[in-house]
Formats: structure tokens, C-alpha cells, sequence
């Protein structure tokens, strides 16, 4: 064999055919196919998750206002009264706040702070992935109402 002919070889054993191309995408297809809804659902769990706990912490310091004031925050401070300090200084506020920073849903929007509530003295919500009242699943709103914390 010359040295012509066996650059030749090299170069046409070099690459990958058209079909053993496809059949790796059809193999990555396969398996994206099967994966993602498995990791999607588990996004909407963890965010699901996520706004039930800045509730609790939401809540815990709703209810340091109260012992601190012997109220809860009007709908009119809203969620603000927990990190604002009061105009009158004889008023009592931690230093810091109630809460460092109010958090924001997954999805970007802040909490909702209704008092009094319609379910209990107070209500904290989001109104989840649809950011509209009401909804199903991801999409429904989560609140300090609900039983599943």
C-alpha cells in the first residue's frame, strides 16, 4: 500500500455517517422524551414548596407585630409594616425589622396581605404560577389557609 492510498483510508474512516447521526438525535429524543416531565413536575413541586415556606416566615413575623403592637398590620401597611419602622418613635420596632427582606413568589410577584382575611384574622398568599385568583393545581392560589403546609 502506498502513502496516497492510505490517506485516502484515513479520511473516509474519519467522520460519522448521516445515519449514525439520526440515530443518536432519535436516542437524545428518546430520552428528553422521557425525562423532562419527570424534572417539570418536580419544578412546580419545589416552587410549590417554596411559597408555603415564605409564608411560614411571613406569618412568624405577622405575629411578632402583633405581640410587639397588640394588632396585626392593616391591609393598608401591607406586608411593609413588617420591615418599614413606624413614623412615631415611642412605637416599637425591632431593629432590622420584623422580617429582613419580604420575599417574592417563584414566579416573581409579592405576597398578598389581606386583614382581616376571609379564611382566619389575617391572609398571606400568593396567587401562584398564573398570577390571577383562583386556579387549578400550579396554578391555584396558596395561602396560610391551606392545610397542607
Amino acid at each position: 500500500m502506498n502513502i496516497r492510498a492510505c490517506g485516502r483510508r484515513l479520511r473516509a474512516d474519519a467522520g460519522f455517517t448521516l445515519i449514525e447521526i439520526m440515530v443518536v438525535v432519535v436516542i437524545l429524543g428518546i430520552l428528553a422524551a422521557l425525562i423532562a416531565p419527570n424534572i417539570i413536575g418536580n419544578v412546580d413541586k419545589a416552587q410549590v414548596a417554596a411559597v408555603k415556606q415564605d409564608i411560614r416566615v411571613i406569618e412568624n413575623a405577622i405575629d411578632m407585630f402583633r405581640l410587639e403592637r397588640f394588632r396585626y398590620p392593616t391591609t393598608d401597611e401591607g406586608l411593609n409594616a413588617l420591615i418599614t419602622p413606624p413614623s412615631d418613635p415611642t412605637v416599637p420596632f425591632p431593629p432590622g425589622g420584623y422580617i429582613k427582606r419580604l420575599p417574592k413568589d417563584p414566579w416573581g410577584r409579592p405576597f398578598v396581605y389581606v386583614q382581616p382575611g376571609t379564611h382566619g384574622e389575617f391572609d398571606v398568599y400568593s396567587l401562584g404560577r398564573d398570577g390571577a385568583p383562583g386556579g387549578e393545581g400550579v396554578d391555584a392560589d396558596i395561602g396560610n389557609w391551606d392545610d397542607t403546609k
